[in-house]
């Protein structure tokens, strides 16, 4: 638990008062003042979330949900974001400018009480667990609610399994729209959050519209090359792969990112696959640069037919994680098994 410095400790006091004071914004227009509808709970992740007033001091601890609030044009709402993985969407580039960024990384609990938060979100439970930035409670004990991902805490998802976690039920595109109608909730613009779920509803089916191609096996490699993070079944991938009918050349392994010998890859020999294209710097082959070297000049990938045939398709690291940008990994998928002659 972080020990708090004397000025963490005085900005205690002001965010109880703060989450205790009036309402604002509880319309569709950010700018207008009401008071209707508060307070507002949500269930989340086990959690009742009281919000007793539209949150006016957003702070976003992860990528993923930093992007839903930036599409749902929440940026003068937001007080701070962090832990980067990815450069911003280039539509977000000038919303995300005017929003402090708090780290890189993960944050101390102190930057973000001096952010004088009166809403925290993050994309992963570990975000706002023991040893993450600080744990619900701690915020929640301040008078600061705090939202998570229903994504990373749905049914079926078991986040003690060790790594990243386990499903043994697949994620579903319907669960990432949840969260963005529970955060156009807390905020009070609630048509806003359908219009965004309706476009990107709209996207996946123009994305995959006459597309067939269930003989197509699919691998999705995050990172490392010594043993690399291979997508399980039912994570954000495989929402990408049904949507495209494809199958995953590990769907038989319910762990969410496992570590899998590159002997295994090629005894599945997949005929596409998916590279995480990601700018940290915290594994070894991080790049599609660096991925593609390795899997062309490495003994045992060389001989891969997605190799042989260069059939890869380059996603962000959010669109391989659950997140907005899941939709962009469908169209992006889609659009490589159509290049590629393989879809029907």
């Amino acid at each position: 638990m972080p020990v708090l410095r004397t000025p963490a400790l005085l900005l205690a006091s002001a965010l109880l008062l703060t989450a205790c004071g009036g309402s604002k914004s509880g319309t569709d227009d950010p700018g207008k003042s009401a008071a209707a509808g508060y307070p507002v709970t949500i269930d989340n992740c086990g959690h009742k979330v009281t919000l007793k007033s539209a949150p006016k001091r957003a702070v976003s601890l992860n990528q993923g949900t930093t992007e839903i609030l930036l599409s749902l044009g929440l940026a003068e709402r937001m007080a701070g974001t962090a832990t980067w993985t990815d450069p911003v969407m280039k539509r977000l580039g000038k919303a995300n400018a005017s929003v402090p960024r708090l780290a890189d990384d993960a944050p101390s609990f102190e930057r973000v009480l001096d952010a004088e938060p009166d809403f925290v979100t993050a994309s992963f439970v570990s975000t706002l667990g023991k040893g993450g930035v600080a744990t619900r409670s701690q915020f929640e004990e301040l008078g600061v609610p705090t939202y998570v991902s229903p994504s990373d805490c749905s049914a079926g998802k078991d986040n003690d399994d060790g790594g990243d976690g386990s499903r043994s039920t697949s994620l579903t595109l319907d669960v990432m729209y949840d969260e963005i109608r529970d955060l156009a909730r807390a905020f009070g613009i609630e048509q806003r959050g359908e219009k965004l779920v309706a476009e990107l509803q709209q996207r996946v089916r123009e994305a995959t519209a006459g597309l067939h191609a269930s003989g197509v096996s699919l691998m999705y490699w995050f990172a490392n090359s010594q043993s690399p993070y291979l997508a399980g079944c039912c994570g954000a991938p495989g929402a990408i792969t049904r949507a495209v009918g494809a199958k995953n050349a590990f769907a038989d392994t319910h762990d969410e990112w496992p570590q899998i010998s590159w002997e295994t890859v090629a005894d599945r020999d997949p005929g596409v696959i998916v590279i995480g294209d990601l700018t940290r710097k915290q594994q070894t082959a991080e790049t599609a640069q660096a991925k593609i070297h390795f899997l062309e000049t490495n003994p045992v990938t060389r001989n891969l037919t997605a190799v042989k045939k260069k059939r890869y398709v380059l996603l962000s690291g959010q669109a391989m994680n659950p997140s907005i940008r899941t939709v962009e990994g469908i169209e992006k998928v889609a659009a490589g098994l159509r290049d590629f002659g393989l879809a029907k």
